[in-house]
């Protein structure tokens, strides 16, 4: 992938049994000509105008641009490089006889509708493993819990879905059946009859208690058809889908507001570093003998290279002419974006009960409608069930 291109690799593969095994890779970006000496990555052309002469600059000087002479710096090459390791790994895998597999795929591009978690890096993931919680962690923790209850609601409106849609079916196939949807409460009360007369072989006691319980069971989805304007199967079948649209436009939003969290991360924590090593790194530029330069360099290397990564990332995502940091109001938004976050959560929660109390009320109907099925068909309708 790599040296066949011409370009020098210096590998490292760091696997201490922690758990997590990885290599660093470093690439030139400049080729070597045939007599071993480094060629040119890139060159500059004249841009031209409309009849082709160079364009003049107000400070003198002609307008140009770069092109690259290798493409080995071009982003594309990145998804190359992660699908060939993909299909590297995933065959020796499969010859391993491991079940496991890695896709180089965005969540996006696998059809996976989730939140994307954010990239832990080695500082946070080393204090996290200490118990340390970190912003980061604290971040992705809130994504995984929010993605694992879009999945929950996701699965059991699928299944409600499935379930009237075997209703209508079953409405659509059968003998003499009113064209109408059957109605709700009606079902509400035959299910609350049934069960009233299979209890009769219990205690009193027990019949008491069991009879309460079914009422609070129906008085609670009695009140939540009627809140919601439900009388029958098609309604809620609309319904459901209301349910179901609602979930999506919070996972839409929650996605938004995770996506601008993680880039307002990256900015306060560049914008720190970039403000807390400001003043070593003018000491360095202030320093004009070449040898002590070098030498508060390999003292202070790390500040620098900090200082230097921060500037980079700011002038590569800050518009031009910045020059106060906002960081008090990234982190206001931030803390913002938090409450936004925890309020759509709560929302979510709402709308896992509220597919809860449905899953209740599809109980309740279904063992109303067995209970006028003929046995053969009820034991099937039950098979089905525990099939799906």
């Amino acid at each position: 992938q790599f040296v066949s291109r011409g370009m020098c690799v210096d590998y490292a593969i760091h696997d201490t049994d922690k758990g997590n095994p990885h290599c660093h890779i470093m690439l030139t970006m400049r080729p070597l000509d045939e007599r071993g000496a480094w060629a040119a990555k890139s060159k500059k052309e004249y841009d031209l105008d409309e009849n082709g002469e160079r364009i003049r600059l107000p400070s003198g000087r002609y307008k140009t641009h770069k092109v690259d002479l290798t493409g080995w710096n071009d982003k594309d090459n990145t998804l190359l490089w992660r699908k060939a390791w993909a299909d590297f790994t995933n065959n020796f895998l499969e010859r391993n006889g491991s079940p496991e597999r890695i896709d180089h795929r965005s969540n996006a591009e696998r059809g996976i509708d989730e939140i994307p978690t954010v990239h832990m890096g080695v500082a946070a993931c080393q204090m996290e493993k200490k118990g340390i919680a970190t912003e980061k962690g604290e971040l992705n923790r809130n994504i995984q819990k929010a993605n694992r209850l879009i999945r929950e609601i996701r699965a059991q409106i699928g299944k409600l879905k499935e379930w009237i849609a075997d209703l209508f079916k079953a409405r659509e196939t059968a003998p003499k059946q009113p064209p109408q949807s059957p109605n709700l409460a009606n079902l509400l009360m035959k299910y609350l009859s049934v069960q009233r007369e299979k209890s009769r072989k219990y205690s009193q006691r027990w019949q008491q208690q069991h009879a309460t319980d079914e009422l609070k069971t129906i008085a609670a989805a009695v009140n939540y058809l009627s809140e919601h304007g439900i009388s029958n199967l098609d309604e809620l079948d609309a319904s459901l889908s209301s349910v179901s649209d609602r979930a999506y436009s919070i996972r839409e939003g929650m996605k938004t507001a995770e996506q601008r969290m993680k880039e307002l991360q990256k900015l306060i924590e560049y914008g720190r570093n970039y403000q807390t090593y400001k003043p070593i790194q003018d000491e360095y530029r202030q320093i004009r003998w070449k040898g002590k330069q070098e030498k508060f360099a390999e003292a202070r290397r790390a500040e620098l290279t900090l200082w230097d990564a921060a500037n980079r990332y700011l002038h590569a995502h800050l518009p031009e002419g910045v020059k106060t940091l906002p960081i008090s109001a990234w982190e206001k938004e931030y803390t913002a974006l938090k409450v936004q976050r925890e309020a759509e959560y709560d929302t979510l929660k709402e709308t896992r009960a509220e597919v809860a109390e449905l899953q209740k009320i599809r109980k309740c109907v279904d063992i109303a409608l067995r209970a006028d099925q003929p046995e053969q068909t009820q034991n099937r309708t039950k098979r089905h069930d525990i099939d799906r």
